[in-house]
């Protein structure tokens, strides 16, 4: 009986753990999705503070609201996967073009069309980039 009694218990604690890690996996793939969500808000951000604008007080107005709209996602841990000038990596680059050129060491990235972005530690969006090839190897 008090076997089974034991065995019972750490049943209930096994489940009890199951049900907290299952909750707290949930809230952050809740998160995950909320922020995926928000990307292309961010990047419509960033493509209007690269136009051109006569207005300047409109252009530091745009700005000013970008970066907080940033640092907001920051603090729920958005990180940006730096690109240019780095090595190509399949597992956080998309490579849409890829250009024969001597300017640059074979596959690496010359140019990022659409920043990647890493959320908690995992990969959120691959950036989509330019990416260097020799001359003669495409």
């Amino acid at each position: 009986m008090h076997d089974r009694f034991l065995r019972a218990q750490a049943e209930f604690q096994n489940s009890r753990k199951r049900a907290d890690k299952e909750r707290v996996e949930f809230a952050e793939y809740a998160s995950t999705e909320a922020v995926r969500a928000l990307l292309p808000i961010l990047d419509d951000f960033e493509r209007a503070i690269k136009s051109e604008s006569s207005d300047k007080e409109y252009s530091k107005g745009m700005e000013m609201i970008y970066q907080r709209f940033y640092d907001s996602l920051k603090k729920l841990g958005l990180e940006p996967i730096i690109s240019a000038g780095q090595p190509f990596d399949p597992h956080i680059h998309h490579a849409v073009e890829m250009v024969e050129t001597d300017e640059a060491p074979d596959h690496t990235v010359l140019d990022e069309y659409q920043r990647g972005y890493n959320f908690k530690s995992r990969l959120l969006r691959p950036a989509m980039v330019k990416v260097a090839v020799e001359r003669g190897s495409k």
